[in-house]
């Protein structure tokens, strides 16, 4: 017996790990473990939570149809994760295991203690790359190193993948009868460790709807993505996102769909549809990082003279942060807009982490942490090389001294004021000529309805000079 240990990679298509499982005729099975002490701790949004199992709950029945088991493992946190697979192995007549590499310090540990466990019952243990294009490791320096800054590495990146390209795997074959499955919401057990299991309407799961979104993607918005992507209230990104973090789809089909649509894979920013090219090749470097530096995973910084920065922990700034209540409208309409959705645009993802660290001063680590337990999308990978960008303290970060001002953000990237509007209530009845600094026409109507600027801008902008400055001294 060969089983599948599925984690974010919740697909029958372009799975390595199942792909490799399913060569020969020998009987396979597959596995989801749920861990919802661990899932807490790494912050895990209840969002994201309930949209991967309602993937893994399609994704068994799929399994089924095809003659694959899919067994369910509940564990509290990793550390009882390699006792559970020795016993299921054991159980199972499991002589081959088969996963997709995890690239997180915690999850790597994991699956270093389930191959020492699972070699003293003789069973072997194979890592897949199904995460990335190009696997962490392959995209090297001319001196045999990895990248730590983003622009060599995206031209070495599409210079490698040009020299030795990719295969898309297809789908297993039926492997036998159709077998029954027995729903998510029907088992007790798992119902009592995570609550309502109920997916959010607003994020279909499956597949299909993975490849209808980029599909539609590519033929209305990707030749205009470039001039369209920052500006919230257009629909003018993918949002494939949650998809990818969960691993409904892979990079590697993203990638062929595009060179699919265009009829090439585009090379330079000259060449419609590089820019949206640019950003998976961003989420693959955040990836190759976090297996470089293992600390990334552990709450440091990638400079690491920045940890002596003296960043705030101000709750009570934070709350305001959190809650939108910053009096800043873009801001605060972009909070509002996470808390009742679960995602983010990403160039409100650079504003509010900028106004965060750059204007109230408050350690990125705050910021980090409250994303991941709000976004349907929460990638560590992804989350922290934003954050970190943001606050000047990562990889190809800003200088320093350059600090977002979020009104003139707000003016130029919603510039009628339709995001704030839809987002901030109070604002819904505002002039277009005032609703990016709407306190002096909110005065003449004598309300009192929304907050005044927590800060000022300018004086706040001077003060993160100064702090990245002291590091000089």
């Amino acid at each position: 017996m060969k089983l599948v240990w599925l984690r974010n990679d919740l697909r029958l298509a372009d799975n390595p790990a199942l792909r490799h499982a399913c060569a020969g005729d020998e009987p396979v099975a597959a596995l989801f473990i749920i861990s919802p002490t661990q899932w807490q701790q790494h912050k895990m949004a209840p969002i994201r939570q309930r949209f991967m199992l309602a993937q893994v709950d399609v994704l068994g029945r799929e399994l089924a149809a095809l003659g694959i088991p899919l067994h369910l493992l509940r564990v509290e946190t990793f550390v009882e994760a390699p006792a559970a697979l020795a016993d299921l192995c054991r159980e199972q007549g499991v002589t081959q295991l088969y996963a997709n590499q995890a690239i997180e310090i915690d999850e790597q540990r994991r699956d270093h203690a389930v191959s020492a466990a699972l070699a003293e019952q003789a069973v072997g243990c194979h890592w897949l790359n199904g995460c990335c294009v190009l696997p962490p490791g392959r995209v090297l320096t001319g001196s045999g190193e990895m990248f730590k800054v983003f622009t060599p590495f995206s031209r070495a990146w599409l210079k490698a993948l040009d020299e030795e390209g990719f295969v898309i795997h297809r789908a297993p074959a039926p492997r036998g009868e159709p077998l029954p499955w027995q729903p998510l919401a029907e088992r007790a057990w798992v119902d009592e460790a995570l609550g309502e299991l109920t997916a959010d309407p607003r994020w279909p799961v499956g597949e299909a709807e993975a490849r209808r979104r980029l599909n539609d993607f590519l033929e209305q918005a990707v030749l205009d993505y470039g001039e369209t992507r920052d500006f919230p209230a257009i629909a003018g990104t993918s949002v494939l996102s949650p998809y990818l973090a969960a691993g409904i789809i892979s990079p590697r089909q993203c990638v062929a769909a595009l060179q699919q649509r265009l009829g090439y894979r585009p090379q330079s920013k000259a060449q419609p549809g590089f820019v949206w090219l640019n950003e998976l090749i961003w989420r693959e470097f955040y990836r190759h990082l976090l297996v470089l530096i293992p600390t990334l995973s552990m709450n440091r910084p990638f400079k690491p003279e920045t940890a002596d920065l003296p960043w705030s922990w101000d709750p009570d700034a934070f709350a305001a942060w959190c809650e939108g209540r910053t009096g800043y409208p873009i801001v605060d309409a972009a909070m509002r807009c996470l808390n009742t959705t679960g995602w983010m645009h990403n160039r409100l993802r650079m504003i509010v982490a900028s106004f965060l660290t750059k204007d109230l001063h408050i350690h990125w680590r705050l910021g980090e942490d409250y994303f991941m337990s709000r976004l349907i999308d929460g990638d560590l990978a992804a989350n922290n090389g934003g954050w970190q960008w943001a606050a000047g303290t990562g990889a190809d970060a800003a200088p320093y001294f350059r600090v977002f001002n979020p009104t003139t953000q707000g003016q130029r990237f919603d510039p009628q004021g339709e995001f704030i509007r839809t987002w901030v209530t109070e604002l819904a009845d505002i002039p277009a000529a005032y609703v990016h600094q709407p306190h002096d026409w909110l005065r003449v109507k004598g309300r009192q309805d929304y907050p005044a600027p927590m800060v000022d801008h300018a004086v706040a902008r001077v003060r993160a000079i100064e702090m990245f400055r002291s590091l000089e001294k």
